[in-house]
């Protein structure tokens, strides 16, 4: 027993379970790596202002949840609460929208950091996969996005998850609304806290969670109202193009999700069979972030999806992953020459795209076989020095159980046509 222990509120992702996550990581990727998104990866801190301006300093991400340090040097760092701030830096920073071919479509997956409560699907380190659109204005990027995160889903064979859909409308219509959300909101009885939270943000107490804030928010004034004519034309193109394609969304006018740079569409993704933390993914448009971090006006739009949610989202609907076998060919010498021999087939094989591996240690006959059985590898190598001295191997069918004499120069092509 180690020392030490992991984190309060971290996990370490081990075999076997670590292979669903790969496999979640790259069906989520795929589409996108489909569709035009090249691959980004971003430091895993950043100056905290970076957040603070693009994010929102109201959220809780920045007020509560935020790991915030200062360096050696005096610097003010913290790591990354999500991914799109980061990114849209780092695309600035190397100049890709003056490339002249927007929007600069990007990917990306990693980890994140939020001091959070721990419980089941929240945790202090967590992991997604996201992608961002940066530098167009288009509701058919919008539906695209939304479109390539459904067939993600379903492709891991998904089915209980819904889409919610939302304007948050831009810096037309917004003030408006914003300015009769917070005369509603200074009519309740709200907490201190909560009430300087409208101040800055009216918006994010319509995210509030809490039961006695939701109870008073009845009756309070619908976005949906306040929507300029460009706004409601825009949001009605990503219906339109969402249902043309066979997209199932439900319109959730209370949706607002957790961060300040959103304009115009909004959505999330739940599955109702994970309890309280139902939200698997989301995003949306954020066409005045790039101005909020010092960058040129550059319309945008995004999501990150959780890599530990949906995997949850997998195990309530009893979804097994068919995931390939790390190991096709096992190798077990039986005696000196025998591993000379062995181990240089071992490497063949695997320098013709076959996974093999080794019996290491020098274990018997009984206990090699074992670590056979256990690496889940369709054939086994056996090889002693009569095999040797007539130069052959003994190939084991792990399911059959049957077993035949391969000649030692026959043995990668015999089973490149085997796995075939």
């Amino acid at each position: 027993m180690s020392t030490f222990q992991a984190p309060k509120g971290t996990y370490d992702l081990l075999p076997p379970v670590s292979a669903t996550y790969l496999a979640v990581r790259e069906a989520i990727s795929a589409p996108l790596r489909n569709s035009g998104y090249g691959y980004v990866e971003t430091p895993g801190f950043e100056n905290v202002e970076l957040f603070a301006r693009g994010v929102g300093e109201s959220t809780d991400i920045v007020t509560k949840e935020m790991y915030a340090f200062e360096t050696k040097g005096g610097d003010r760092l913290a790591l990354r609460p999500e991914g799109t701030a980061s990114v849209l830096r780092a695309a600035l920073e190397a100049n890709l929208h003056k490339a002249g071919n927007l929007p600069v479509k990007l990917w990306y997956s990693g980890s994140y950091y939020r001091y959070e409560r721990p419980q089941k699907g929240r945790y202090r380190h967590f992991s997604q996969v996201g992608a961002e659109a940066i530098g167009a204005e288009d509701p058919a990027l919008d539906a695209e996005l939304i479109i390539l995160a459904d067939q993600a889903y379903r492709s891991l064979g998904l089915r209980n998850f819904r889409i919610l859909l939302n304007s948050l409308g831009d810096k037309e219509c917004r003030p408006v609304y914003r300015e009769a959300l917070q005369t509603f909101l200074r009519g309740l009885d709200l907490d201190e806290e909560t009430l300087r939270r409208a101040e800055i943000n009216p918006l994010r107490v319509l995210d509030d969670k809490r039961a006695d804030v939701q109870k008073q928010l009845v009756g309070a004034p619908s976005l949906r109202d306040y929507l300029c004519d460009a706004c409601k034309a825009y949001h009605e193109q990503v219906r339109e193009l969402l249902t043309a394609e066979g997209v199932v969304f439900e319109d959730d006018e209370k949706l607002v999700r957790g961060l300040d740079y959103y304009t115009r569409t909004t959505f999330e993704f739940v599955h109702d069979g994970l309890g309280s933390q139902s939200a698997v993914g989301g995003g949306g448009r954020y066409d005045g972030l790039s101005e909020m971090i010092g960058g040129p006006s550059l319309p945008s739009v995004g999501w990150a999806l959780g890599v530990d949610r949906t995997v949850l989202a997998l195990e309530a609907e009893g979804v097994e992953l068919r995931l390939p076998s790390t190991t096709s060919v096992f190798a077990v010498p039986l005696g000196d020459e025998a591993r000379r021999v062995l181990f240089t087939k071992v490497t063949e094989l695997r320098k013709a795209g076959i996974s093999a591996d080794f019996s290491f240690g020098g274990k018997g006959l009984k206990g090699a076989m074992k670590n056979a059985n256990r690496s889940g590898a369709r054939f086994t190598l056996v090889a002693g020095e009569r095999d040797l001295a007539e130069g052959v191997v003994q190939l084991k069918d792990m399911e059959s159980g049957e077993q035949s004499a391969v000649a030692v120069d026959q043995v990668v092509e015999v089973l490149r046509a085997k796995l075939a």
